[in-house]
């Protein structure tokens, strides 16, 4: 008996080591999917670290290449637009005289085909350089204008909130500081309508400004340089210098108050001889010899100066209505007082209107120019306008009516 329970232990002993061993492989074949996505996730995760330490090392690259070597305009963004606007006038009058010819100029009247093509670009997101380029036959005697050409180059950078500055290298008018450069200017039928005293339209040449924002109130400085290179006009003077400031204050949010002055400096030129467009003549030797010409110019004023100060308050009574006035005197003429009150409504999608009474005041009493200009105002769409309108003219003992039609054309 002892052997077979000896044979019987060992079969026991065999099963059970059969049993533990298929028992084994059955859990090891459970859990080892388990093992294998542990590792793969262990395995991925390392991965996608090094790949975002890689991205973070490439955005530094780029961060850095944008700022320091590459190009501001790498990913700036261009804006065409243009205007085309014709003016025609029929001035009822007999012949037209010495007289009646200088109340025409003085009343400003617009005609012909004036074209503008405007190329904007933002620049470092707050930063904008403008191109402007204008086709017009003025003092041409061309009713379709004139080659188109390049009119106006003007950089606005804005460092911050209350501090901003513009280069202007062709093209400067007084209203490019310490305003913001819009599209397109509206026009009025003659210079009297328009928003705003004629020394903001005056052309300097070349400049640069500053304005400075704080509250309510803004303010602006600029210089102005011209006529360097150029021949000298009928009075002997050929270059010049002038110094403009402004003050506006904000009354309300749609009501401001501006004070503005420019300051301009001449001097003649020593030869009516033209050096071409950046070119300034420097002499670092004393000439011990005068000729005779240079004699003779001796005669000739070799500096003079002016100044003009104006007042202007304009008031948005809504989006489309709007009023405003302005009054301008020159230290050249201190009781010549040149004034205009404009008044305006033009709706997109209504019929609308505009109202200007503007003038010179010859001293406290004598009204030396008057006129009262009105049109309507009608929309075709958002890009082409009809004005017609009625001008009457006011110069001493001339006077004159006129009909006027101004159409306007946006791309």
């Amino acid at each position: 008996m002892e052997p077979l329970t000896i044979v019987v232990d060992e079969l026991k002993h065999l099963a059970k080591t059969a049993n533990d061993f298929a028992h084994a492989i059955l859990d090891s074949g459970r859990r080892n999917p388990i093992d294998i996505l542990k590792r793969l996730q262990r395995e991925a995760f390392s991965d996608i670290m090094k790949l975002r330490d890689r991205q973070d090392k490439v955005e530094r690259l780029l961060t850095f290449y944008k700022s320091s070597k590459g190009s501001p305009f790498q990913e700036a963004s261009t804006h065409v637009r243009g205007n085309v606007d014709l003016l025609g006038a029929l001035f009822f009058m007999d012949g037209v005289d010495e007289q009646k010819y200088d109340a025409i100029q003085k009343s400003g009247i617009r005609t012909g085909i004036d074209a503008r093509l405007r190329f904007e670009t933002e620049v470092r997101e707050k930063d904008k350089l403008v191109a402007e380029f204008t086709a017009n036959g003025k003092g041409q005697g061309d009713m379709l204008g004139g080659t188109l050409s390049l009119a106006k180059v003007l950089y606005a950078a804005h460092f911050s909130d209350w501090f901003s500055a513009v280069a202007i290298p062709a093209g400067a008018q007084c209203r490019d500081v310490g305003s913001e450069t819009s599209t397109h200017q509206e026009r009025g039928l003659t210079r009297y309508s328009d928003f705003g005293p004629p020394l903001l339209l005056q052309h300097h040449g070349s400049a640069i400004g500053i304005t400075l924002r704080k509250m309510n109130v803004v303010a602006s400085l600029a210089q102005f340089i011209s006529g360097f290179g150029m021949q000298v006009n009928a009075d002997g003077l050929a270059c010049s210098s002038s110094t403009f400031g402004q003050i506006i204050w904000q009354l309300s949010t749609n009501t401001n108050l501006s004070l503005l002055g420019v300051h301009r400096e001449s001097r003649a030129s020593g030869q009516n001889i033209s050096l071409g467009a950046l070119a300034f003549p420097a002499s670092i030797f004393k000439r011990n010899k005068f000729s005779e010409t240079s004699m003779e110019e001796e005669d000739r004023p070799r500096h003079s100066s002016d100044s003009s100060v104006s007042l202007m308050l304009t008031s948005e009574i809504d989006d489309c209505a709007k009023i405003g006035g302005w009054i301008e005197s020159k230290r050249s003429n201190p009781g010549h007082l040149e004034w205009a009150v404009t008044m305006s409504d033009t709706p997109e999608d209504e019929l609308g209107w505009g109202l200007s009474l503007g003038g010179v005041l010859q001293g406290t009493k004598r009204l030396e120019h008057f006129q009262v200009e009105t049109f309507l105002n009608m929309n075709f769409g958002k890009r082409f306008r009809l004005q017609p309108g009625f001008v009457f003219v006011k110069d001493g003992v001339t006077q004159f009516p006129a009909l006027m039609i101004h159409s306007s054309w946006s791309l």
